[in-house]
């Protein structure tokens, strides 16, 4: 048994796909599937159900899985303490964060890796709910997401048993929200839109399981608002394509920067409208976890701390 095998069973659970599970540990699909079969062969175990593709764990992989993870994660730490005991920082920092929020990734990125120059980063975009899990399974180092405020600290309303207490957090700001749109198709008087006037134009929005848009169906169902989306993703660069086309318009926040993204494109301010949760950096309390997501906790403190004080 080795790490690779390791390595290679986990990636299957992250992409459900020989082929695609190889490509991301940049091998062969054969070469993958022999050394998982030998995997298999050594714990006299099968741990895959495997049909014409990829048909999921058994049960006894679904337990060997979990302990892949936590020797993989223990290795990383392993390897990063090393570096941190030589007064380095290296590896891939792996950050998941929900797709809409008014905070800017690079605000932590481009100083970490000013001043950790071997470090790199993988930056994934989920919803509040697969952070959570990600974090929980030692698959991410850190977080950023919406924390429920309003439900007694609890992650989500899915989550009643994720309370703040398993995770270390930062509270960064709560989101303002504004519409953007195309200026060749749409126009708006005023300075800002009433939750009425945005209801009433054909509206692009995130998966209702992300939760910036269930903050936005929260205001408006509270106001008697029920809109039927025309578009529906979990891709902000889709829901921008569908605005600069003209099929809709979509609620962002403010200062995202997705207007950028073409001439054509303005935000105009929603009166009233904040996230009912603010967005959050997370990192997980239990060990294992790696002296890498440690310090870059600690220094994203230092940065929003200034950044608040100035």
């Amino acid at each position: 048994m080795d790490i690779k095998q390791l390595k290679f069973l986990v990636a299957l659970d992250q992409t459900r796909h020989f082929g695609k599970a190889a490509d991301l540990c940049h091998v062969t699909q054969p070469t993958l599937s022999m050394r998982i079969k030998g995997l298999e062969d050594e714990l006299d175990l099968v741990l895959i159900r495997r049909g014409h593709r990829f048909e999921g764990f058994t049960e006894a992989g679904e337990r060997i899985l979990a302990w892949a993870r936590t020797l993989l994660a223990a290795h990383d730490g392993l390897q990063a303490e090393a570096a941190n005991c030589r007064g380095q920082l290296v590896g891939n920092l792996r950050i998941g964060m929900v797709p809409l929020a008014s905070f800017d990734p690079m605000q932590l990125l481009k100083p970490l890796s000013q001043r950790y120059p071997e470090l790199s980063f993988q930056l994934s975009s989920m919803s509040s709910e697969q952070i959570i899990d990600g974090l929980s399974r030692n698959d991410l180092d850190l977080g950023l997401c919406y924390l429920d405020n309003h439900l007694g600290n609890s992650l989500n309303s899915t989550l009643d048993n994720e309370s703040t207490e398993h995770f270390e957090t930062i509270e960064l700001d709560v989101t303002s929200m504004g519409l953007l749109f195309d200026i060749r198709y749409f126009h708006f008087e005023g300075e800002a839109l009433s939750w009425q006037a945005v209801s009433e134009v054909p509206l692009g929005m995130l998966s209702k399981a992300m939760r910036f848009r269930q903050s936005i169906m929260l205001k408006m169902s509270g106001l008697g608002l029920h809109p039927t989306p025309v578009l529906e993703s979990d891709s902000t660069y889709q829901l921008a394509q569908a605005v600069k086309s003209g099929i809709c318009c979509a609620i962002v926040p403010l200062q995202n920067g997705t207007d950028i993204l073409s001439d054509e494109l303005r935000i105009i301010p929603i009166a009233n409208a904040n996230t009912n949760a603010p967005i959050s950096l997370l990192m997980r309390r239990a060990e294992p976890r790696s002296a890498l997501a440690e310090k870059c906790f600690e220094l994203a403190k230092e940065i929003f701390a200034k950044e608040n004080s100035v």
